[in-house]
């Protein structure tokens, strides 16, 4: 296998752009290597992960073994030089001051949570620590694409969304703007794949702890909450907070959330429908429908469902279900991470990302 620089990186076309994935030895790392590989406009410059710097990309991810691609580095190995923009897959809390020691003229699209909160003292009280890069934090844009899209053309440094924050996103945003749900009445139970953990080895992982049972974790106190409260409040024009409960699901991509509101449930599926028109990766399923993590597992796709609750508030009014489906390494974090790249590169939005899910 090369050990070289991929060979499309050679490219002399000017429309082309150079560029590197920083964390490459993770899940959502690999899952970009994979979508860059056949990109019509990104070549892939240099890979990096610390801890197996050295080794070939085909020896960490077996399934990326044919593609050619550069041998791992370590980060200050990397020749910024020859670069347009930085994918970061790194873990959270290490990115910040990864980030600000780059060249200022460099792209980013960050997939840690180091930079999706706004204000500062609401990040160290959800992450335990003070920001380290307050400067970089003021222009960094929150990365929901479909929400921030003149922000993120613009943008130099984008900020990805949780997964988790995502998929409850993408349902309740165009409701609360639109005034057609109680926004002090929101519910959300969710079921989150394995991946969606991180690659790192953990007890709680393992296949037989998590095999065969459902559990929730994080309860009351999930930190993509804060996340739910910062564009929750933005959408409605007031504070808004939700009661969220994630759940870890047997499986290793996915992530299903179940949303309960108040508002009557034709309301609630016209806006969405209407919202999202005009969207490639968005999708409203007709009304009564709900979604399966199965039919956009490996898609940058989401899927969203709306059904009447038989139950009705004290004073008559209705109240609806929503259901909402994404690939928690899609469309929730290197899919998404991938069209903010499009997006702030002038490239169609869509490109490298208009594969259908896989199934079975």
């Amino acid at each position: 296998m090369s050990d070289s620089v991929h060979p499309s990186a050679k490219s002399q076309d000017s429309a082309r752009r150079r560029v590197a994935v920083l964390g490459a030895s993770g899940y959502t790392g690999a899952e970009l290597v994979r979508l860059l590989s056949t990109h019509p406009h990104f070549d892939i410059a240099a890979l990096t992960a610390d801890r197996k710097a050295g080794k070939l990309m085909g020896e960490v991810f077996p399934h990326l073994a044919h593609l050619g691609l550069p041998r791992l580095i370590t980060i200050d190995e990397m020749d910024t030089e020859s670069i347009d923009l930085v994918f970061c897959a790194l873990p959270h809390a290490t990115t910040q001051k990864v980030i600000s020691a780059l060249p200022r003229d460099l792209k980013i699209v960050d997939l840690s949570a180091d930079f999706r909160l706004r204000d500062p003292e609401v990040y160290a009280t959800w992450y335990g620590h003070p920001h380290q890069a307050l400067e970089l934090q003021a222009e960094a844009v929150y990365g929901l694409t479909e929400f921030y899209r003149p922000e993120i053309r613009e943008a130099r440094l984008v900020a990805g969304t949780g997964c988790n924050a995502a998929t409850g996103l993408y349902p309740l945003l165009p409701l609360l703007a639109a005034d057609v749900i109680d926004p002090d009445d929101i519910t959300i139970s969710l079921a989150a794949g394995v991946s969606g953990a991180g690659r790192s080895a953990k007890e709680h992982l393992l296949y037989t702890e998590v095999a065969e049972g459902v559990a929730p974790y994080a309860i009351a106190g999930h930190r993509h909450i804060a996340e739910f409260e910062q564009e929750f409040s933005r959408a409605a024009g007031r504070f808004v907070t939700c009661s969220f409960i994630p759940h870890l699901s047997p499986q290793n991509r996915g992530i299903l959330a179940t949303v309960f509101v108040q508002g009557e449930a034709k309301a609630v599926h016209e806006t969405l429908t209407e919202a999202y028109a005009e969207e490639p990766f968005l999708s409203v399923l007709p009304l009564g429908a709900a979604p399966s993590t199965r039919d956009v597992r490996g898609s940058n796709r989401c899927h969203l469902g709306v059904v009447a609750d038989r139950r009705r508030t004290q004073s008559g009014e209705g109240r609806a279900i929503i259901f909402s489906a994404l690939d928690n390494l899609m469309k929730g974090a290197s899919g998404q991470a991938l069209q903010n790249a499009n997006v702030m590169m002038g490239f169609e939005e869509t490109a490298g990302l208009a594969g259908a899910p896989m199934f079975p």
